[in-house]
């Protein structure tokens, strides 16, 4: 992530006043929205996915895929823009990633995804906003 970005910090209570309660769920709690549930799974015009706590510029739609999964899915999520972490909660392993930015959970991301990176971002629709081709990138939050 740009140095020029720079990373926020929020309270439970700043970010519940933003967020709606679903949201908050997943990007604050990482909660999972039910599969099949996001309006963003059938998404497909040109545009960008920016996370819905902060503003961020996470995916670019051109690495949008249908993984049959019932949740928006990437094969590529845009440079320095995603942290990842080992997650436990199932016992098994998984890597887990969040905004850069404000830290807000995102979903998985997984070795079964298509050419050209092999990867699948699993992602929470709730924890994502679009943002079509041709309008302006909303400002980042403070």
């Amino acid at each position: 992530m740009s140095d020029d970005v720079g990373k926020i910090e929020k309270s439970d209570a700043e970010w519940r006043e933003l967020l709606s309660s679903e949201s908050h769920a997943v990007l604050r709690k990482e909660a999972t929205e039910p599969p099949g549930s996001s309006e963003l799974n059938h998404e497909k015009r040109e545009g960008t996915f920016v996370c819905a706590a902060c503003n961020l510029p996470l995916f670019e739609s051109s690495a949008k895929y249908e993984s049959g999964t019932g949740w928006p899915s990437f094969f590529d999520a845009m440079p320095g823009c995603v942290d990842t972490r080992t997650d436990f909660k199932l016992i098994l392993p998984r890597t887990e990633y969040h905004c850069a930015r404000c830290g807000g959970h995102q979903g998985h991301v997984f070795k079964d995804g298509p050419h050209p990176t092999g990867q699948r971002y699993c992602n929470n629709g709730v924890a994502l906003r679009f943002v079509p081709a041709g309008e302006d990138l909303p400002p980042l939050r403070d």
